[in-house]
């Protein structure tokens, strides 16, 4: 439409409200005018002549995949389209100067789906490293029956050729509202050297290798989405065939949080140091059936805080484990905490303030792999202040109590404490029943996680006893 039509239409709306009640007229005028621009910019992308980018309520600029050709219905391969929208929002350098060195600031640029279906046949891949603040959002992305095997769907990966020795590739990517289809063929999502990465309100499902990898860099966020290899609301009939990883964190510095896992045989796998969990819930693929629900494996630099998850019938595995923190957290259907020696090294380590519930009496909810070589290098360890339900609760405090009329009493500890043979601390008190007597007595013995006080004379007595490891 021409200019000057769209100024004429313009001043007669202004002008039928200048006798109407002022108030009114100005809500009324607001409205019309919206109207008239959602009309005119309707009608552009109808009559083809709308440019590639707008900007909406002053953000943008905003590059909508369909002015390039992509079908949101998923019937045609929108590979090319999405990709062109990419090239341009990332041609499109503001004048904002750079974020991180090496690093231009795309100004806000939105790469938008509209709400569409795309089918794609090879990965998104970002046309060049060195740009940031970019977002990718709104619509569901499908691999084809042609898409590589092992391929991700969005790769921030650089691309071959790009500059060696830069510290990171891309910074403040956000991806959001998105609906990630891998059709069995790979991974969702891959980011490699990237910084600050933000992945909000992503469903990503049917893949075989990995839902989400975060490779090198540091601070991608995972927040408010939801990740299964198949679709399922839980007690699937064919949850151990379940494969692939749901989110594997190699890097150090990421968050995952408010996040489901509902299907995958490892839900989170961790080769990263100072990363962070809380809210997620982790029912992937039970522990009974092989599967695991977080995997931290960095032997003797772990690093690691798992706060306020849900672990439902899968369980967490740790790799020598050094600082490692796992509290307030919920594990049920015989869910437990697998602390797996490769070296032998354990320290600073708390498993605190959980809750466990099971069926199973005989499981621990701590237990040892030492089936390689044992724990030999302890070091501050407290597991401590959990309860638990119809599974068995173990713990590195412990306190006991022997009653009788003689001059021994013992407390057995290895039902309850953590390593065998170790007791590094023990207080006790005795108690005797006649109050004319004042007998010696000393401790004897805590081999075996056994403890054994004596006194020189015969008493009827009550010994009292706490021990730490």
């Amino acid at each position: 439409m021409p200019n000057t039509c769209r100024s004429m239409m313009m001043m007669l709306l202004m002008m039928l409200t200048l006798f109407s009640d002022p108030v009114a007229a100005a809500a009324d005028q607001l409205s019309k005018l919206q109207y008239l621009k959602n009309s005119l910019f309707r009608r552009e992308l109808l009559s083809g002549s709308a440019p590639h980018f707008s900007r909406l309520n002053g953000v943008g600029p905003v590059y909508d995949v369909r002015t390039y050709g992509a079908d949101p219905t998923g019937r045609n391969d929108s590979t090319e389209a999405i990709l062109n929208a990419l090239s341009d929002a990332f041609n499109k350098r503001s004048s904002n100067g750079t974020l991180i060195t090496d690093v231009y600031d795309l100004g806000g640029a939105q790469v938008y789906l509209a709400g569409g279906t795309y089918t794609i046949s090879r990965p998104l891949r970002f046309p060049a490293p060195g740009a940031g603040n970019v977002q990718i959002h709104g619509g569901t992305i499908r691999a084809s029956d042609a898409f590589p095997a092992k391929g991700y769907l969005i790769d921030l990966t650089p691309p071959h050729g790009a500059p060696k020795g830069v510290a990171y590739s891309y910074e403040f990517i956000t991806l959001r509202n998105l609906l990630l289809d891998v059709n069995y063929r790979g991974g969702g999502i891959s980011i490699t050297n990237s910084l600050r990465t933000s992945i909000d309100n992503c469903y990503v499902t049917h893949f075989t290798t990995e839902g989400i990898i975060s490779r090198g860099g540091h601070e991608t966020s995972i927040h408010n989405s939801f990740l299964g290899q198949h679709i399922t609301g839980g007690g699937d009939p064919k949850e151990r065939d379940f494969s692939g990883t749901a989110i594997t964190l190699a890097g150090n510095d990421n968050i995952v949080t408010d996040v489901v896992v509902f299907s995958a045989a490892t839900g989170v796998f961790i080769s990263g140091q100072a990363n962070i969990l809380t809210g997620v819930h982790f029912y992937n693929k039970a522990t009974a059936l092989g599967g695991t629900g977080i995997y931290v494996k960095l032997p003797g630099r772990t690093l690691t805080r798992i706060v306020n998850c849900y672990m439902d019938y899968t369980g967490i595995v740790a790799e020598d484990p050094v600082q490692l923190l796992i509290a307030n957290s919920l594990f049920i259907g015989d869910a437990y905490v697998l602390l797996k020696s490769v070296n032998g090294v354990i320290d600073g380590v708390n498993i605190v303030d959980n809750q466990f519930s099971g069926s199973n009496q005989q499981n621990g909810i701590v237990q040892l792999d030492e089936s390689k070589t044992p724990f030999n290098k302890v070091g501050s360890v407290l597991v401590d202040r959990n309860v638990a339900r119809t599974i068995k609760i173990k713990s590195t405090v412990a306190k006991g109590l022997a009653q009788g009329n003689g001059t021994s009493w013992t407390v057995d500890f290895n039902p309850i404490l953590l390593f065998p043979n170790r007791i590094d601390h023990v207080q006790y008190s005795v108690r005797v029943d006649d109050t004319a007597l004042f007998p010696v007595h000393a401790l004897r013995n805590t081999t075996g996680n056994i403890v054994v006080v004596e006194s020189n004379v015969t008493v009827s007595a009550s010994v009292y006893v706490s021990v730490a490891q």
